[in-house]
């Protein structure tokens, strides 16, 4: 059974710093890609903030680039986001999220990367955690 679980949320001001982790189990950690996704009180959807499935393969939001860094540990098995110069837009619940690895011909593809790079959402197969809530203020 898959299961995610993040800490580290928070409220900080504006330019501050935040580190959410996530901690994952139930699946082979090399087969799946993990990502960090969040929610404004205003959207309906959530929106990709950065990917992972490799330390040479990762993406990121064009509102996050240069401010936010993904990793993970050696094992896998957490997952990691550093935010720094946080500004209010920042402000939402930030969600962990799993997904299989998809084989396309002779390519390995985290799905992840697309749906952060694009804004276009399919989570058929995306496993989520239940959120940690970020909140900068001005």
């Amino acid at each position: 059974q898959v299961r995610l679980v993040e800490s580290g949320g928070g409220s900080v001001q504006s330019g501050g710093s935040l580190r959410l982790s996530c901690d994952a189990s139930g699946f082979t950690y090399d087969t799946f890609c993990m990502g960090w996704f969040r929610q404004r009180q205003q959207q309906k959807e959530r929106e990709g903030v950065a990917a992972i499935d490799s330390p040479t393969s990762t993406s990121y939001a064009d509102s996050v680039e240069g401010r936010f860094t993904i990793s993970q540990n050696n094992a896998k098995n957490i997952a990691y986001l550093q935010m720094t110069n946080l500004k209010p837009e920042d402000t939402a619940m930030y969600y962990c999220a799993a997904a299989p690895l998809k084989s396309i011909g002779p390519a390995i593809l985290c799905p992840f990367h697309h749906m952060v790079i694009t804004g276009v959402n399919r989570h058929e197969s995306t496993y989520w955690g239940q959120g940690t809530q970020v909140t900068v203020s001005s």
